[in-house]
């Protein structure tokens, strides 16, 4: 099986072997409007990820032993290495020319996911109004930006590194991991109506987390229930405490939505706390005791 077959068998949709040495993003046939999937090839071998699907880069090898120059095998990665420096550096250098150009206001999609009163940068290009998010490096170098339209579509700059890249929420107290900017929003309203300090990185992927919770000391994943499984199983590799919505599809700023935000910030309490989870009063039964109350006072 050659390598373009074996992406295709893995749901990736390629028709041509990319640049030696480069990792380059193809649609998925479960996302075919996005570049989810990841290869580099190297000659005789491969890498590949489909990052909604698979929590773990696999390998390809040759079936047929091929001859290699390893010279030219070197200069090929060579070659790779200071393209790929040389966009990283552009795309940093374009993410700083768009943040000067936005504008700090409300956007549709911030809206959608129940903030209507939430301000954020905004950039218009193209007829569109993009919300931007800056993404920095473990030393808080702008390294580029995720742009998110009023229909939620979301895109990285070409060419960007997104390896260990966030975007943080607070900048004391534990940590806490996530995915998207929505789900960030939904996480800090729920500390805040619990009164408690914590920092939260957005990690923009499921796999992404696992790089940013390697340099930090351990807290608390929220986690996307995916239907492939890919959030939970990051989450779990992390070995942190790790909070998930049980129903399929929600990330905890649906769960937010659709449960409130009292027993959502419960919800996420009892995943961080487990120990003193049940001297915390269940919203059913909060609810009650009011009434009661009420009715006490009625009399």
């Amino acid at each position: 099986m050659t390598f373009i077959e074996f992406c295709m068998a893995q749901g990736i949709m390629i028709t041509h072997p990319p640049r030696l040495g480069m990792w380059e993003r193809y649609p998925t046939e479960s996302h075919p409007k996005k570049r989810n999937g990841a290869v580099k090839w190297m000659g005789d071998h491969g890498f590949l990820q489909d990052h909604a699907v698979h929590t773990e880069v696999i390998f390809w090898r040759e079936n047929t032993p091929i001859k290699i120059d390893p010279r030219v095998t070197m200069q090929a990665l060579t070659q790779a290495a200071e393209e790929r420096k040389r966009l990283q550096e552009n795309a940093a250098m374009r993410a700083s020319m768009i943040l000067n150009r936005c504008v700090y206001g409300r956007h549709d999609y911030l809206r959608k996911k129940g903030f209507p009163d939430e301000k954020g940068l905004v950039w218009c290009h193209d007829q569109t109004e993009h919300l931007v998010i800056p993404m920095y490096d473990e030393l808080n170098r702008l390294i580029g930006m995720q742009t998110i339209d009023a229909d939620g579509n979301k895109k990285f700059l070409y060419g960007q590194r997104t390896k260990g890249a966030e975007y943080l929420i607070g900048r004391q107290g534990p940590d806490i991991l996530c995915e998207g900017y929505a789900t960030g929003l939904s996480i800090r309203s729920a500390m805040q109506s619990l009164k408690h300090i914590w920092r939260i990185h957005i990690c923009f992927s499921a796999n992404n987390l696992l790089n940013v919770a390697s340099r930090l000391k351990p807290g608390l994943v929220v986690a996307d229930n995916d239907a492939s499984g890919t959030g939970e199983a990051v989450a779990k590799k992390t070995g942190w405490r790790y909070w998930m919505s049980p129903q399929t599809g929600q990330d905890f700023n649906d769960y937010h939505q659709e449960k409130g935000l009292f027993a959502a910030a419960q919800s996420l309490w009892r995943s961080m706390y487990p120990g003193t989870a049940k001297n915390r009063t269940h919203p059913d039964t909060l609810a009650s005791s009011i009434e009661e109350r009420k009715a006490v006072h009625k009399l």
